[in-house]
This record gives C-alpha cells, sequence and structure tokens, in this order.
C-alpha cells in the first residue's frame, strides 16, 4: 500500500476526508448527546412529534431543492483548477437563484400544506404550528451555493469547521433545556435557532472566500446559464435524485410516523441514528471523491485505481464501527437513551447492512455524475424508493419498526445493484474510447 500514497489525488481524498472526518466525529457526538437529551425531557412520544416535525421541514426541503453545490463543482471545478473561473461564476451564480427560488417555494408550500397532512404523518393539530414556523427556515437551509463554492476552492477544512457549529450549539441548549425540563417547544425552536446559525455560518463562509480569491466580480444571479451546456437537465436530474433520496431519510420517517405514531418514529430515528454513525467514513469519502475524480481524465485507469483505493480505505474502518455498534449498541442505547428506547436495537441489527452496503457504494454516484451520467442515480433512486414504498406498510404492520428497517434496506440493495451495474456498463464505454 506505500504506493498508493505517491498519488497526489489519494493524498488529497484523505487530507480532505480527514477534515470533514474530524468535524463528523464532533458533529455525531453532539448530535447524540442532543437526542439523548431531547429523548430523556420529553419521553418517547413527544420526542417522536419533535422528530415528525423537524422531519416534516427536512422532507420539503430535499423534495423543493436543488443539490446545488454539485452544478458548481460539475461546471466550475475544472475551471478553478486550471486558471479560467468564468464557468465557476456562472454556475455560482445559477446555483444560488435555485437556491433561493426553491427554497422560498418549499417554504410556502410546506407551511400551506402541513395543516391538511399533519395529522396523518402523526403531528398533532396542537402542534402544527410549531411546523408551520420551522418552514420559514427553508430559504436557507441546506447551504448548497456555499458548499459548492468551498470545495471547489479546496476548503474542505473550513467545510468541517463550519460542520461543528450546528451540533455543539445544538447539544448545549439542548443540555440546558433538559436541565431545566422544558417542554417541547423549546426544544422545537433549539433545533430552530441551531438550523439558523449553522446555515448563516455556512453563507457567510462562502462569500469570505469568494472575496478572498477575487471571484466575487462577475457572480450574478441567473437562471439562464446559457453557456454551461445541459446546465438545467444536470440541475433536475441532481433535485429528482435528491427529492427521491429524501423517501428514505425525512420521508421514510414521516410514513414511519403515520404508519405506527410518534413512538415508533422515535424509535426508527434512535436506530437510524447509530446506524447512520456507521454509515459515516463511506459518507465522508464520497463528499471528497466527487471533486477530486472531477478533475481527472475517466478515460484513463487513473479515477478507477482512486475508486478502488478508497473502496479498501473506508471498509476496514465501517467494518469496525459496525462491529462496535452490533456488540454494543443495546447497553449504548440504554445509556444514552434510556431502557424506553430499547425497542430500537433490533430494528438497529437490520440497518446496519445500510453501512454494509455503503463500503461498496461510495464512488458509485460521483462516478456516474463525472461521467455526465446524472440520470443513472435517479433511477436506481427511482427503483430503491418503488421498493420501499411498497414494502413498508405491509412490513411495518407485520413486524413494528422491525419491518419498516427491513424495508429500508431492500431499496438500498436495489439501488447499490442498479448502480452497479451501470457504472460498469460506464467503465466499458470509456474504456473503449
Amino acid at each position: 500500500m506505500k504506493h498508493w500514497f505517491k498519488d497526489q489525488h489519494f493524498r488529497s481524498l484523505l487530507r480532505n476526508t480527514s477534515y470533514l472526518g474530524g468535524s463528523k466525529i464532533v458533529a455525531a457526538l453532539c448530535g447524540v448527546a442532543t437526542l439523548a437529551f431531547a429523548g430523556r425531557g420529553l419521553g418517547v412520544v413527544l420526542f417522536g412529534t419533535l422528530i415528525l416535525i423537524t422531519s416534516y421541514v427536512k422532507a420539503v426541503s430535499g423534495i423543493t431543492k436543488f443539490q446545488s453545490w454539485q452544478l458548481i463543482v460539475r461546471y466550475g471545478g475544472h475551471g478553478v483548477a486550471h486558471g479560467d473561473p468564468e464557468h465557476f461564476k456562472i454556475a455560482t451564480g445559477f446555483a444560488f437563484a435555485l437556491d433561493m427560488m426553491s427554497g422560498i417555494a418549499g417554504m410556502l408550500i410546506g407551511a400551506a400544506l402541513l395543516p391538511f397532512i399533519g395529522g396523518w404523518v402523526g403531528i398533532g393539530p396542537e402542534y402544527l404550528w410549531l411546523g408551520m414556523l420551522y418552514c420559514t427556515l427553508l430559504p436557507i437551509m441546506g447551504a448548497a451555493t456555499p458548499d459548492g463554492v468551498l470545495r471547489v476552492l479546496d476548503r474542505f477544512d473550513l467545510m468541517s469547521w463550519q460542520g461543528t457549529v450546528n451540533p455543539i450549539a445544538r447539544a448545549i441548549l439542548a443540555g440546558i433545556a433538559f436541565a431545566a425540563n422544558a417542554g417541547l417547544p423549546v426544544y422545537v425552536a433549539i433545533w430552530f435557532a441551531t438550523d439558523l446559525l449553522g446555515n448563516l455560518y455556512a453563507w457567510y463562509l462562502g462569500w469570505r472566500e469568494l472575496r478572498r480569491n477575487g471571484l466575487l466580480e462577475g457572480i450574478r444571479p441567473t437562471l439562464r446559464p446559457s453557456v454551461l451546456p445541459g446546465a438545467w437537465r444536470f440541475a433536475i436530474d441532481v433535485n429528482l435524485t435528491l427529492s427521491v433520496d429524501a423517501i428514505w431519510g425525512p420521508v421514510g420517517r414521516l410514513v414511519v410516523g403515520g404508519l405506527l405514531g410518534p413512538a415508533g418514529a422515535a424509535l426508527f430515528r434512535v436506530a437510524s441514528t447509530l446506524a447512520d454513525a456507521a454509515q459515516k467514513p463511506a459518507d465522508l469519502l464520497a463528499k471528497a471523491f466527487y471533486p477530486e475524480v472531477i478533475r481527472m481524465d475517466l478515460s484513463s485507469k487513473t479515477p478507477w485505481k482512486l475508486m478502488l483505493r478508497g473502496t479498501a480505505l473506508v471498509s476496514t474502518i465501517a467494518l469496525l464501527a459496525i462491529l462496535i455498534m452490533v456488540i454494543g449498541g443495546k447497553p449504548l442505547m440504554s445509556l444514552i437513551f434510556g431502557k424506553q428506547f430499547l425497542g430500537a436495537y433490533e430494528p438497529l441489527l437490520i440497518l446496519m447492512a445500510i453501512p454494509f452496503i455503503g463500503v461498496f457504494t461510495f464512488p458509485l454516484s460521483p462516478m456516474l455524475y463525472a461521467l455526465g451520467r446524472s440520470d443513472s442515480p435517479l433511477k436506481a433512486k427511482l427503483l430503491g424508493s418503488a421498493i420501499f414504498f411498497v414494502a413498508i406498510a405491509p412490513l411495518s404492520w407485520r413486524w413494528d419498526v422491525i419491518g419498516a428497517a427491513i424495508a429500508l434496506v431492500l431499496a438500498h440493495v436495489a439501488n447499490a445493484g442498479m448502480m452497479m451495474a451501470q457504472l460498469r456498463k460506464e467503465h466499458h464505454r470509456v474504456r473503449r474510447r
């Protein structure tokens, strides 16, 4: 493996992943502490209501907002790396316009729909006003444009710092609320304030780096990026993929809440939070992998070697994390959340299949996007989501939260299988050039 570290792309991948990894470890620990305070302070049912309110807004964001950072990386990364930032500036203006347009639309749609569908997803009528208030965050939620700017400018160190602001502040405030025996509105206010703080800080960092690099001049919001070939199609494909992906996260929690009530949503959230911790190594490597591979010649062996080396690297870390969760999940759950949440342990064991799958699939979406096949991850997500929706109700009614976990795993298996087949086909195509 020593010769791997002579590869500048592999070293860059490791460096940027380590930046993100440090922040994510802090964020994960703070996130678990936050959920522990909220779970113990509110109890299973009210904690589930908190999860459903925040999941609703995240679901609206996931469905309506564009993953616009990918536009900036896709159309601006190569130019900035080679001293030609014009496409980067146009892509940044396009991404900003998309973020604002979709964020305002999401806020209006989300707030208007909640009174009509709140009962379907387990949010009681007495708490609808909290959800509608939370929807006002949607115009700045996600901070996708500054995320793309920082990736292209290789400021993963700043992304790592920004990623710790929200969870640290939320953990501290949740601890204070727990000590004060606060009610649900206080916890919702804490989630709202910390989301606002974290997103505003991200926008500030993006603006500051543009100014420092002399790139602010010439950036104008636009919805007509005529010099970026296929930009609208790419944006729509990525947005649809993100929208479908939200089905497996916040929308999935809402479906569980509608099928099993707030208590079921709370147990599913606890199990998925711990499973997500084991998934983090693969997720972090994927975030650093895409900006790196977009600079390469995809008809050469270099990006494919980097993909295999990254998989080998993350597999050891992820498998260790999975082992820790399987062995120590039950006592950890009891210690952190309390015995009333032990019903989440069996679903956790099922969900641990997802980080195992993630070890082998983390580079698939970035590679397909880099190859110009933005439709491929979307098709795979659609297949997985169809399986999820078909399976979740009968499985949940049969096995409760365990059934919901099984449905989610089946969706991931289908998604991974289809993307593997698509990338193999693309590999043969570009290697024959």
